[in-house]
């Protein structure tokens, strides 16, 4: 059976697999490789997955989630509906289309599957995606950094070393990679697990309220859903051309902004300024200059804006390279990875190192404060997995009976600042403080499992630890529960996706639109109602080509930009500046 490839986006996710010496997409059942990353829930209780249940996000919000992977790993309930569910069990449903997909195109059973995930993602984040994949009926072994995943879609056959920008919908990644001959070594990672094109979204739609004096928190779900969509078809719009003209009906007013690609920059400079940040960092981890790195790789769908490359060029001083479609770029990587887990004889050669992106250690007294521990890195950021590293501790207390060892993970001086992963103890010998001593060991796989070892040096008791949260990790039995439970919610049947995506498309264009459009829209579905009522499957066909036709000049109407006092904006707008002054912004998160 064969292993796939799977980026799980915040945005949209794709599957891949290696075939006849190359990696190939997968398509879904709507013929297109990209599927979204959004989940609902109908009337019948059936679960719509990828376009289908974006297009109800506008007339359906309450009904549909979308950007959960940024809380994957986190105690986040997330209603829909009357139903709650988690981040873990959300991802579940996307994995489970992939896998229906996969076993369509392939014609075969599948039952494993390598993952990738944010490099900065912890490590709760990363059982969470573990345990996912395993509620989708997968086998999860392998998990992969993004930008990893990306230096082995850029590999070539010559030595060289690239800094890879993986700036998705929800997380920016950063990487320096050194390649050379069959090996690709990942040197320094870094990044914003909550910085991505839906920020920039967001900041578009609070600029036009701002800019009509609207108090978002004032509005309806259905309105601001609609507002994020509509300043994201702007964000793409300025991609191509410009200015654009952002128009709503708000409360019966008629709401506008103009938005060009200088405005958009002022807009989100707070966000341009913490992309900075990453970068520095993953430089400075590995000792590197920007004069020592060959190429600047960008990747993710967040970089098809001209601002993000635009911007990059302007802060480094190089052109980034666009080789690989930015939003395919992981999931090739994942499937090569896949490839190579899965022994295939023209890839097995190719060997790739990844790295600990966290510092991981231990509880320290700390004697100026001892409520507040201090943290004691024994395994740095940036160590090459898999690694063992041992550090030697002392009793702090005269009579001290045991040991106790609290894990953790982050880059924070005190522990409360860090992430916790488990506890350890272990019983010595009383003796005065400082006299009795424990090796600690941490062992760290390429998979991201720790595991500790503790050991009494006077007595050789010892005792081990495999870190996995309590709250992620499920036994046999859990699991077997939690399928069980998730069983009751069936995905919509495949073949019925392209007619359910028309009718969730007429839904959304009905509340955007007014008067004869509306009455069209209402005919069109009745029309289309009785044929799937019918069961005509040669009607159906045919007449979901006219109403999709339909449908495209409605959408193309309402995207409309083209009234006469914009032209004539647009055709004394000089587009020729080059935006060398990013502003400051005194708010700038960090």
């Amino acid at each position: 059976m064969p292993i796939i490839g799977i980026d799980l986006g915040t945005t949209n996710s794709l599957a891949t697999v290696w075939k006849d010496g190359k990696c190939e997409l997968i398509p879904n059942a709507l013929g297109k490789f990209l599927t979204p990353s959004v989940v609902s829930i109908d009337d019948k209780g059936e679960i719509l997955v990828g376009e289908t249940a974006k297009e109800r996000l506008i007339s359906y919000p309450e009904y549909t989630a979308t950007g959960f992977k940024r809380f994957m790993g986190k105690d986040t309930k997330i209603m829909i509906g009357k139903h709650t569910f988690t981040p873990i069990e959300l991802s579940s449903f996307i994995l489970r289309r992939l896998k229906e997909d996969a076993e369509i195109f392939l014609g075969e059973k599948v039952t494993e599957a390598v993952i990738s995930v944010p490099a900065y993602f912890d490590d709760n984040g990363r059982n969470a995606t573990k345990i996912a994949g395993e509620l989708a009926g997968f086998k999860v072994e392998r998990i992969i950094n993004e930008p990893s995943a990306a230096a082995l879609a850029y590999h070539k056959d010559y030595d060289m070393s690239f800094l890879v920008i993986d700036f998705g919908g929800g997380t920016l990644d950063v990487s320096v990679v050194d390649a050379f001959s069959n090996v690709i070594e990942i040197v320094a990672v870094s990044g914003d697990n909550h910085l991505g094109g839906d920020d920039f979204n967001n900041a578009i739609a609070n600029y036009f309220c701002k800019q009509n004096n609207i108090k978002p928190d004032t509005l309806s779900k259905e309105t601001i859903a609609s507002l994020v969509r509509q300043a994201e078809r702007c964000k793409v719009t300025l991609s191509k051309t410009e200015p654009v003209m952002m128009i709503s009906e708000i409360d019966g007013k008629q709401c506008s902004a103009l938005l060009t690609n200088q405005k958009l920059v002022e807009i989100c400079a707070p966000l341009l300024r913490r992309m900075e940040k990453p970068i520095a960092r993953a430089l400075r981890d590995c000792k590197s200059t920007l004069g020592e790195v060959d190429e600047i790789v960008m990747v993710g769908g967040s970089c098809n804006m001209p601002l993000i490359r635009q911007y990059i060029e302007h802060i480094l001083g190089k052109k980034p390279l666009f080789d690989i479609d930015s939003d395919k770029t992981v999931a090739i990587g994942t499937g090569i990875a896949a490839a190579i887990k899965e022994r295939k004889s023209d890839i097995k050669d190719t060997l790739l190192t990844d790295i600990c992106p966290f510092t991981l250690g231990v509880n320290v007294l700390n004697y100026e404060d001892p409520t507040n521990d201090l943290f004691s890195p024994i395994i740095e950021r940036n160590t090459t997995l898999p690694t063992s590293r041992m550090r030697t501790y002392y009793t702090v207390h005269d009579n001290q009976s045991q040991m106790f060892i609290a894990i953790y993970q982050g880059e924070s001086m005190y522990c409360k600042d860090n992430l916790k992963l488990g506890e350890i103890e272990i019983d010595i010998p009383q003796a005065p403080k400082g006299k009795e001593c424990a090796d600690i060991r941490f062992t760290y796989d390429i998979n991201g499992i720790l595991q500790v070892e503790i050991t009494c040096r006077s007595t050789g008791k010892r005792d081990e630890l495999i870190i996995l949260n309590p709250k992620l990790s499920l036994s046999e039995k859990e699991l077997k529960n939690k399928l069980s439970e998730l069983e009751k919610f069936k995905l919509l049947p495949r073949d019925d996706e392209e007619n359910k995506l028309i009718l969730a498309t007429a839904s959304r264009l009905y509340e955007q639109s007014t008067g004869l459009i509306r009455e069209q829209i209402h005919e069109h579905i009745d029309y289309f109602n009785l044929l799937l009522h019918e069961g005509n499957d040669a009607k159906i066909r045919r007449y979901r080509n006219d109403i999709n036709e339909f449908f495209s000049q409605i959408d193309d109407e309402l995207n409309s930009n083209d009234d006469e006092i914009l032209q004539e904006f647009r055709d004394n707008y000089d587009d020729t500046e080059f935006y060398e002054d990013f502003p400051d912004d005194g708010d700038e998160e960090e």
